[in-house]
């Protein structure tokens, strides 16, 4: 990591036309499974839909009684997945494996002096409801005191009322606040765009979603909701007679999957309902229309909403004067009333949260975000809804601390507003838009990959590339991003077979100096950079620049990316005074024509800091570094790993300059996203996915960094176990796992061990790449260090001579 890494480059992209097209395939869910460890699948999957399941504890639990069977059928029709156990500690252990879930937990009496105290503090808990034959011999349990306690039932009508609300309660978290109007809420304004551009074919894509929803197992016993999803299949048609507002309100499959999704951005189920939030946001605007116009009485110029947060996230997002967003469908209220009443329910069942009360004035005359009254379709009429489209930006004008009754509580008034978004932010949200261009799933495809959501990208590229499979300029297209796609996940040899399939059919199909072949050139010499293969890296970097400099006029960003490409090489050559040269010309091509915050200037300045840190002028690194993290701070996601890479570098520098505290802040900051990356994937994908394996070396890394050595070889150690079942015995990213747990065993002085790693890293490499790779001559170096160090010095000579001879 840090300095000693070779330099990456730039990537370009390529657009061409080819027809719009309907979702992904559908996911296939696992079997029910109602054990404690295998119990995680289930919650995974199940996350697709919803944020919360039912959980049934009973010693004497029998699921042949018919009365029982009646009393899970009538709960089915209120929640969708139900898990039962007899056993209190393997319960107790599957909710606690929850991690983006809540548990609505129904507890015998006779379990409950053991259980309730057990699980009330427990984060995964929302409500308990003690089901019990007696309930006067129960009552203590619901006092102030047990507040997650929801009530005493003997029938079970009346826990299904009662999870009914507290369902609607968890449904609501999905809808988050975003407390800073920067890079985030462009992206999935983006996202918007694009979904509401889309020419859904509802032919397609309306029994996609039936199929798709009833494949998921939560519905897989529902005969309701089942019974809903069928009538949706048969009768759904788009934007008529209020349709889409009619089954969001329903709260059956498709208020769930919908919610879930824009909370979560999970792509796949986006864009098996994008067509139900097209429908939904022009039904609104529909409604918004007719309302403003009509005879009705006129719109209130106050609604309310009530939420709960945590003091921390309230601190950081709510700020006098500041702008806030909701990505969601956001729900509020004519009536104070209903506001303060949700906000009492949720804090009964977590008081560990604040309440907040926002007080919402709207003005009909601002159209970026359209609202309408829907109490007349909803199951609630008299919360007298209000609901308002997607991405609401909001103007906070005053927040104060208020007693509401009994509850003390935080009141914030905010103002709806179509402005807001400052000039730099408005002028790269310009320039993005710019690039991401082409059909509307293309486009989708491209905003991904610039999000730095590389799984999701490649759903969107393999997609099209299955439905247009005889269309060379389709396949092109697709070859080419997934190509990128693959080279970012590091798959390199994939990388270079995907673009050079794209690469042969533009070189078909197009004159010589065409443009979308200089895109090809520089990226297939990205991936030989990334693989150390400098020269043929430089060779296709040649090729792009000869095309740009004669078909681009001089000042074009796409001859800058070229210049940077080209510096690249030479840096990693190792000649740096032409890398300076041509960093110097990329860099001044995008300061003159890109907005101050580009991602694209923050790689020149960040490229520009590692030939300076490479130089040994660490003044001069840190200064171009920090610029680079500057900008990187404001246009990309939080959590983008080029985030992570930035805190990254700057630690590596104030590491060479001797200064050990600064440099341990950065690699904190950079181990925070590492590992925030990584508690998404572990979540989502299999044990053996390369995308985990990733995180794991990158984690590594990060703890090598700091010191932490016995933590840097943990992660190591899992890093390999994946590899050695993914990949074959004589990959070269087994050598870099064999290559730095041997560095790890080094700098813990157990140097044994150390060269063990190191000769396993260097047989592989002998035999997995080409004699002169700069990679061989690092094993050979490292044995070399590890013989200095273990006084051997003849050996240490032998070893050292080979590497100078590469």
């Amino acid at each position: 990591m840090g300095c000693s890494a070779s330099v990456t480059t730039d990537k370009s992209v390529v657009n061409s036309t080819i027809p719009a097209n309907s979702p992904v395939h559908p996911h296939h869910s696992q079997d029910s499974i109602m054990n404690g460890e295998k119990g995680q699948q289930r919650v995974q999957e199940q996350d697709l839909v919803q944020n919360f399941l039912l959980v049934w504890l009973d010693s004497k639990l029998d699921e042949s009684n018919e009365d029982f069977r009646n009393s899970i059928k009538q709960l089915q029709l209120t929640v969708d997945g139900i898990e039962k156990f007899r056993d209190v500690d393997e319960c107790l252990k599957y909710i606690s494996s929850f991690k983006n879930q809540k548990a609505f937990l129904i507890v015998s009496g006779a379990l409950t002096e053991n259980v309730v105290p057990r699980v009330h503090g427990m984060s995964q808990i929302h409500a308990v409801y003690i089901f019990c034959r007696k309930k006067s011999k129960y009552e203590q349990w619901e006092t102030k005191e047990w507040p997650k306690v929801r009530g005493i039932f003997t029938e079970i009508d009346s826990i299904c009322a009662s999870v009914q609300q507290s369902a609607r309660e968890c449904d609501d978290d999905t809808v988050g606040i975003t407390g800073e109007l920067e890079s985030s809420f462009m992206y999935t304004t983006f996202f918007k765009e694009i979904v509401l551009e889309i020419d859904f074919d509802e032919k397609k894509t309306i029994p996609e979603l039936a199929d798709y929803a009833c494949q998921q197992k939560v519905y897989a016993n529902n005969k309701k909701e089942l019974e809903l999803i069928n009538e949706f299949a048969q009768k759904y048609h788009g934007n008529i007679n209020n349709n889409p507002v009619r089954w969001y309100t329903a709260e059956c499959f498709t208020y769930k999957m919908l919610n879930k999704a824009l909370g979560n951005l999970d792509v796949n189920t986006l864009l098996k309902t994008g067509f139900f939030m097209r429908d939904l946001h022009q039904n609104i605007q529909q409604l918004h229309d007719e309302q403003l116009n009509g005879k009705d009485k006129p719109f209130p110029s106050i609604v309310y909403r009530g939420q709960t947060m945590t003091q921390q996230d309230f601190e950081i997002k709510i700020q006098q004067d500041k702008l806030m967003s909701y990505n969601n469908f956001l729900s509020t209220s004519e009536e104070r009333y209903v506001a303060a009443d949700f906000i009492r329910r949720k804090l009964r069942s977590d008081n560990t949260k604040i309440g907040v009360l926002f007080i919402i004035t709207i003005d009909p005359s601002i159209k970026s975000v359209p609202y309408a009254r829907i109490a007349k379709f909803s199951k609630f009429p008299d919360e007298k809804e209000i609901l308002l489209s997607t991405h609401t930006i909001f103007r906070i004008q005053q927040i104060k601390e208020i007693q509401e009754k009994e509850m003390k509580i935080w009141q914030v008034k905010l103002t709806l507003t179509s402005d807001g978004v400052d000039e730099q932010l408005s002028a790269l949200t310009k320039q993005i838009r710019m690039e991401i261009t082409g059909t509307d799933w293309q486009r989708m495809g491209l905003l991904l990959w610039k999000m730095g959501e590389n799984d999701k990208a490649e759903q969107v590229f393999t997609m099209l590339l299955e439905q247009a499979p005889d269309d060379d300029n389709n396949k092109a297209y697709c070859y080419h991003h997934l190509g990128l796609m693959k080279e970012n996940q590091k798959p390199y040899n994939v990388a270079i077979d995907f673009y050079e399939k794209s690469l042969a059919i533009f070189e078909k199909t197009l004159p010589p100096n065409h443009l979308k072949l200089a895109t090809s050139y520089n990226n297939i010499g990205a991936t030989y950079n990334n693989m150390g293969d400098y020269s043929k890296a430089l060779e296709f970097y040649e090729k792009a620049l000869k095309i740009g400099e004669k078909a681009l006029p001089s000042n074009h960003p796409d001859l800058a990316l070229s210049y940077n490409n080209v510096a690249t090489a030479y840096h990693n050559m190792r000649d740096y005074s032409k890398a300076l040269e041509f960093y110097e010309k990329s860099l001044k091509i995008r300061e003159k024509d890109l907005p101050p915050n580009h991602p694209d200037l923050a790689i020149s300045y960040n490229d520009i800091g590692s030939l300076y840190q490479h130089m040994g002028d660490y003044s001069k690194s840190l200064e171009f570094r920090e610029k680079s993290l500057k900008i990187r701070e404001k246009a990309l996601p939080s959590n983008h790993p080029l985030l992570a890479t930035s805190y990254n570098d700057i630690g590596s520098v104030y590491r060479d300059m001797g200064d050990r505290s600064e440099s341990l802040e950065f690699y904190e900051k950079e181990l925070k996203i590492r590992e925030k990356a990584l508690k998404i994937r572990e979540k989502t994908l299999s044990p053996n996915h390369p995308d985990l394996a990733m995180s794991y070396n990158n984690i590594a890394g990060v703890y090598d960094d700091m010191g932490d050595y016995s933590k840097a070889l943990e992660f190591y150690e899992k890093l390999l176990k994946i590899r050695e079942k993914a990949l074959p015995p004589n990959h070269p990213d087994l050598a870099n796992s064999y290559n730095n747990i041997g560095m790890v065993y080094s700098h813990m002085g157990e140097y044994s061990k150390a060269l063990s790693s190191y000769e396993r890293s260097l047989e592989i490499r002998k035999i997995a790449l080409p004699p002169n790779h700069p990679d061989l001559a690092v094993s050979y170096n490292k044995i070399g260090g590890v013989y200095c160090d273990m006084d051997e010095y003849s050996k240490a000579l032998q070893y050292y001579e080979k590497a100078k001879e590469i």
